[in-house]
């Protein structure tokens, strides 16, 4: 790029830093995205917190967990992407996700300065759950947020901080739950009111059957989501994403963002770009405007 396209990108970026500092992004980093643009994805963060943006992440670690599971000799399950969780598979699930994949992240960030901290969602009752009831049967120790403790991730924003949150809850009783990593962040954005919910993955965004075969919806309505979910174009895997869309918007975030990760600088072309990348979900009266 020359240094007059370089400042042009720039400018184009202006106005919305200017829409968006002081806001907070509520993002959620899968297992599934964290491979070759891990760094960028962490850099993309940290940039965002530096023009006035306050960042908020919730990650998986789906494919780590499975990984631990299947050296111990347990079989993975999963009903409509949700992961049957028994007692030794949720030892397994809080060791994964609150003793290696938080840690690891919280440590890139704080390599370049960062100023993030790891949280499971079990500390402070900050994702207080109950047990969810699936129509398909018992799944186990999974969980539905109830409750999100906004004070406490609020107070780490107020201080300049990253919170890196482990969808780890817990119940009244102080039990222990799995909890899909896209419904926790879809229910930390809904309680913080996030302006933007992103679900960072390893997909382009939501698919649907073109004339020319799968395509990406650039923009697409809540309800045009429960739409395609009856229809059965959305199944397996992405239905708990776009339930976490809902949520969030039903709960009071603005927009929800669902981009690849594996896309170079994804989240910055997504906020900062008129053209943008991915899917962007509206509630209802948007989409009717």
């Amino acid at each position: 790029m020359s240094e007059e396209e370089k400042a042009a990108v720039l400018i184009e970026a202006l106005p919305y830093i200017q829409r968006f500092a002081g806001k907070i992004f509520v993002i959620k980093y899968g297992g599934s995205a964290m491979g070759e643009r891990f760094t960028d994805v962490i850099l993309d963060i940290i940039w965002l917190k530096q023009v006035g943006i306050r960042p908020v992440v919730v990650h998986g670690g789906g494919k780590e967990i499975t990984a631990m599971l299947e050296r111990l000799g347990h079989r993975a399950q999963f009903v409509e992407g949700l992961r049957v969780t028994d007692e030794a598979v949720m030892e397994v699930v809080e060791m994964v996700l609150s003793g290696a994949v938080n840690p690891r992240l919280v440590a890139a960030f704080n390599q370049h300065d960062g100023g993030a901290v790891g949280l499971s969602g079990a500390d402070g009752m900050l994702l207080e759950v109950a047990k969810k009831h699936h129509p398909a049967g018992d799944i186990g120790y999974v969980g539905e947020v109830v409750h999100v403790n906004t004070a406490l991730i609020e107070g780490l924003l107020d201080r300049h901080l990253i919170p890196v949150i482990a969808p780890v809850g817990v119940d009244r009783e102080g039990r222990r739950y799995n909890v899909n990593a896209d419904e926790a962040a879809g229910a930390v954005a809904g309680a913080l009111g996030a302006e933007k919910l992103f679900l960072i993955t390893d997909v382009p965004g939501i698919l649907r059957r073109g004339p020319k075969g799968s395509e990406v919806v650039s923009k697409i309505t809540a309800e045009e989501i429960r739409q395609l979910v009856e229809g059965g174009e959305i199944y397996g895997g992405m239905i708990p994403k776009v339930k976490a869309c809902l949520t969030a918007l039903e709960a009071g975030a603005k927009h929800v963002h669902i981009i690849n990760g594996e896309d170079p600088h994804a989240l910055l072309l997504e906020v900062f770009t008129d053209r943008g990348i991915g899917t962007m979900v509206l509630p209802a009266e948007e989409g009717s405007e």
